[in-house]
């Protein structure tokens, strides 16, 4: 008879006799992993399939079966019932059961062989990042963190496919996905799935519809030295050809450079104009790379080109009204530049480094050509690249602390967009140690100059006072923060509740946590996801000084001000959770 199992049953329940199946249709029987929908249909076929619908959890032995095909009433996804394959992939596929006719009774597996499940969730989920479906993409992030899949390998998938389906290239769903990775290092396990879900609907969204990036070849020689590529590769960035620039870099890449020469060669060209794109060019360079520290830098000439377009076609600041008129900040940083190397060859060790709060008062201040004389002194003084740059990314998160909600709601976009290039720049500094990159350090603090409008009148800062009616336990604190996101513009509210919890020298990494979910409930827009990554980055940076606080006090203020949102995404995956844990989605009256 059709249905009967070639293999052993696992756990064996018996359903009932031929006759009484064939009578009722269908049978559902409890399984170790959930209820079993049983079917007697054609010409004396048996099939049993998980009665939940994959897609909604709608019991399926409710639905209808005709010539083989199992349709869902809910949503009207079909399956093959043999295979439990849909035939609509929005729905997902639906787990099979082996059954066997022993005797004239239907038996059926209590359980399921799940030694495929991680290929076949992999598979999945590049289907859900093809077809654009979150709760595929949900679904299969959860059952590969189930199988034991590593975070780092769920990105690979999700970030080789970003950087292959978008002729674009890179783009804010991939800078998305690699912040969220960045986040899984904080988080436990079971918290790591909204962040790489979030990533990869992103990264999906990004590519829909899009076609696929082709693939340049390296130059067809061993004769080149990285300093004449680097050259090269700057040359054509300068006058904006893609493909002269992406064939150096791919050779670059394939004589094996290690991975500070890649990045040094790609920000040195991003830092021979100002600022490109508002900051983003750097951000992105910075994001690929950090991307490939997780999956690994044999995959650099995937990842690496796609960037390439940008940094040629990126708007130069040095270009706009803004950075000419009435300050020629362009001139400025002419002249700094001039001046870097001296500074630089500098062996004095005149000033103690005592933080970056000093320094970072005289950036936010109203005098530009101050601003660049004092940091070139600094340097004079022994302070090193990476304190000054340190120094700038502050600043800029202060501009964030105290911007004032008064202004514009979209200028909150432009103190983010200096804080992340300045956190962007501050990292590629710690990669390469270059001094070209020096230069964007001085183009973050006129930006940082420029932005200065926004703190007027400052907000200000929560200190003891303000919250001093806020003292609490661990979870109270944390659980008022969330409440407080809840509702629109709770900015000052949210700042105070940080304040008093690093005041109290509550445990930081529920801290993180909590500022997570914050933000991987909403349908945050691209910026959020940034400025929650630079912000844990940078208090790490700087842990254990109040400066480190202040940056997440800007964090929190940027997240506030930016929630709540419908909440849809989030919704798509508590779905997925529930579908997965066994729980009944529809329930029955």
């Amino acid at each position: 008879m059709n249905g009967t199992s070639k293999t052993a049953l696992r756990d064996p329940i018996r359903v009932a006799s031929v006759d009484e199946l064939k009578e009722k249709g269908s049978i559902v029987v409890s399984g170790n992993d959930g209820p079993i929908a049983v079917f007697h249909h054609g010409d004396g076929q048996v099939h049993a399939v998980d009665n939940r619908c994959p897609h909604m959890g709608f019991p399926l032995h409710r639905g209808t079966i005709k010539d083989g095909i199992l349709t869902c009433h809910w949503h009207h996804a079909d399956f093959d019932l043999e295979s439990g394959c849909t035939f609509d992939l929005f729905a997902d596929d639906v787990p099979v059961f082996a059954v066997e006719i022993r005797n004239g009774d239907v038996w059926v597996s209590g359980s399921r062989d799940r030694s495929g499940d991680a290929e076949y969730w992999r598979n999945r989920l590049r289907e859900g990042l093809e077809q654009n479906i979150s709760l595929v993409n949900a679904k299969a992030v959860i059952a590969l963190l189930k199988s034991g899949v590593s975070f780092k390998d769920i990105a690979e998938t999700g970030g080789r496919y970003g950087v292959r389906y978008r002729s674009s290239g890179w783009g804010s769903g991939l800078t998305i996905l690699t912040a969220m990775t960045n986040l899984c290092e904080y988080l436990p396990k079971d918290e790591q799935i909204l962040p790489l879900y979030q990533g990869l609907t992103h990264v999906a969204r990004d590519s829909n519809g899009e076609p696929p990036r082709f693939d340049l070849q390296p130059l067809d020689t061993e004769n080149l030295s990285i300093e004449q590529l680097k050259r090269w590769f700057r040359r054509f960035v300068e006058v904006r050809d893609t493909d002269g620039a992406t064939r150096c870099l791919l050779t670059a890449a394939s004589m094996g450079c290690e991975p500070p020469i890649l990045v040094d060669m790609m920000m040195s060209a991003a830092t021979d104009h100002v600022f490109l794109d508002g900051g983003h060019v750097a951000d992105f360079i910075n994001k690929a790379s950090e991307l490939l520290d997780h999956i690994g830098w044999e995959h650099a000439d995937e990842v690496l080109p796609s960037l390439v377009g940008q940094l040629c076609a990126a708007a130069r600041s040095e270009e706009r009204n803004a950075w000419r008129h009435p300050v020629d900040l362009a001139a400025i940083l002419r002249e700094a530049n001039a001046s870097l190397p001296s500074a630089l060859a500098s062996t004095s060790n005149g000033h103690a480094w005592e933080g970056p709060g000093e320094l970072a008062e005289v950036i936010l201040g109203e005098d530009p050509q101050a601003t660049v004389d004092t940091m070139l002194n600094r340097l004079r003084e022994g302070v090193t690249p990476l304190q000054l740059s340190q120094a700038v990314t502050y600043a800029a998160a202060l501009r964030i602390a105290r911007f004032h909600t008064q202004n514009e709601f979209n200028d909150w976009i432009t103190v983010l967009h200096t804080f992340t290039y300045a956190n962007a720049l501050h990292q590629a500094l710690k990669r390469t140690g270059s001094p070209e990159l020096i230069r964007g350090v001085f183009h973050g603090a006129m930006a940082v100059y420029l932005d200065r409008f926004l703190n007027v009148p400052p907000a200000r800062l929560p200190d003891e006072k303000a919250t001093a009616g806020l003292a609490g336990e661990t979870d109270e604190i944390l659980d008022a923060f969330l409440t407080e996101l809840d509702t629109q513009q709770q900015v000052e509210p949210a700042a105070r509740l940080v304040y008093r919890y690093l005041a109290d020298r509550h445990p930081v990494d529920r801290l993180f946590r909590t500022l997570a979910i914050s933000l991987l409930r909403e349908d945050a827009e691209f910026h959020s996801f940034q400025m929650l990554e630079a912000g844990i980055r940078q208090y790490e940076e700087l842990k254990g000084r109040a400066e480190a606080d202040h940056v997440l006090i800007a964090t929190a203020r940027y997240l506030a001000a930016h929630a709540p949102t419908q909440r849809a995404l989030n919704q798509t995956a508590q779905i997925a959770l529930r579908l997965s844990r066994g729980e009944a989605i529809y329930e029955e009256e």
